[in-house]
């Protein structure tokens, strides 16, 4: 009896052990400040105030503000999926592609 709680105590602490060891290592390799992510990130954010301010001085409507804001975020997502599979990194194709997606959004803020 005696060695069935020990094992199931070791057992149980090897389990709580493992839990900690990954979780710790999942919040290291998660780097929100690579260059690359943070480029595009920060681009993001300016065009989402000038979405903002152009929408607060009349230039675009309620519509077209929702619109753009929903491309935006849709470039984030694809910029969080692409870093999942990169060791929280994005690659130079990814990049481009994410800063080409961000240039036609930007062409549709100055099209009216």
């Amino acid at each position: 009896m005696n060695f069935k709680k020990s094992l199931i105590l070791a057992a149980a602490s090897a389990m709580f052990a493992l839990g900690t060891a990954a979780s710790a290592s999942a919040e290291t390799t998660w780097q929100d400040h690579h260059p690359r992510r943070v480029e595009v990130n920060h681009r993001l954010e300016r065009q989402d105030m000038r979405i903002n301010r152009e929408y607060r001085e009349g230039k675009i409507g309620y519509w077209r503000m929702r619109y753009e804001h929903a491309e935006d975020h849709r470039i984030a997502l694809q910029e969080r999926f692409d870093a999942r599979f990169d060791h929280s990194h994005i690659t130079r194709g990814e990049d481009a592609r994410l800063n080409h997606e961000e240039n036609n959004v930007n062409r549709q803020i100055d099209a009216r």
